[in-house]
Parts: structure tokens; sequence; C-alpha cells
């Protein structure tokens, strides 16, 4: 397990907003590769943190992001997952529900704690970063609903690209 910390925002007592610049980091993802945020420059991301692989709300919030990842991939964004699963376990939850997108390991919590997301025990709050090209946060989804997450991510893309290009 890999993970590395490349900013301190989002630590305790500074909160994200919307205009701030993304945490960087990188850690292990389920397709078997390293995940650096610092890669995605030039794509908008859609960063979902949820408490839980294979618990009931986490897996509808994931098999939505899978049902609806042909949208949000149409609008040139891509989805990752994050809680504090182990890798071994996000790569079972992924086979089991056929995910077509990866989940990122953060078994400590460093991820979740550099969002300012960290709830009870340290899991992961269930909400979601719209990070655009420049590694901007341009949405902050809080509390989201997880069956209604990918097609609300969907639509924020839409505005949130809108509203960068002048629209």
């Amino acid at each position: 397990m890999v993970t590395s910390l490349f900013a301190s925002a989002g630590a305790a007592g500074h909160v994200l907003s919307v205009g701030s610049p993304a945490p960087q980091f990188e850690t292990d993802s389920s397709d078997g590769t390293l995940f650096r945020l610092k890669d995605r420059i030039g794509h908008w991301t859609a960063l979902y943190f949820y408490p839980k692989d294979d618990t009931p709300g986490c897996t509808q919030q994931a098999c939505a992001f899978r049902d609806g990842i042909d949208v949000i991939r149409k609008q040139g964004a891509e989805v990752h997952g994050v809680s504090k699963d182990t890798i071994e376990s996000h790569k079972k939850f992924t086979e089991k529900y056929k995910l077509n997108f990866p989940l990122l390991a953060d078994p400590e919590g460093k991820i979740i704690r550099m969002y300012g997301i960290s709830g009870v025990f340290g899991y992961a709050k269930r909400w979601t970063f719209l990070i655009g090209p420049d590694l901007v946060i341009r949405v902050i989804q809080k509390d989201v609903d997880p069956m209604m997450n990918a097609k609300s991510v969907a639509a924020e893309l839409e505005k949130a690209k809108g509203t960068l290009h002048g629209r």
C-alpha cells in the first residue's frame, strides 16, 4: 500500500471550499495502478468518498456510478471512489459488482483527513468533490444520496463546465 500526501489542505482546522486547490495525493488503485491526482491535470475528476465497501448504501452508490458512468465519461470526466478499505477489499467489491471505475485505497484515512471529511471512527463521510482540469475543486456535494450521486455528478459537471468556459 502506497499513500503519499503532497499538501496539507483539508487538515484539521482547514476547510476545503469551491475554488480551493484539490489536495494532492497518490495511492493504490483497484485497477492495479498507482493513482496520482496530479496525473489528472487536463481532465475532470469526480472523487467520491464513501464509508465502507459492500455495505448497503455504499453498494447502491457504487452501482449507480457503474450504471451512469457513460454519461459522466461523455462529459470528459472519470470517477474514482475513496474509502478506508484495503486494495484487496476494493478488488473483491469491484469484481462482485462489476464496477467499471477504480476505487482508491486509504486504509489509514490520510486522504479522508486531507479532504476534511473524517466521520465516525475515521470513516469517510459520503461527500463528492468535482475537480476541474486545473486540479481546483469546482463542486462539493455534502452528505449525498447514494442512489442519486451519479446523476447529480453528471448534472453538476455540465453546469461546472459551462461556468468554467463562460457559458
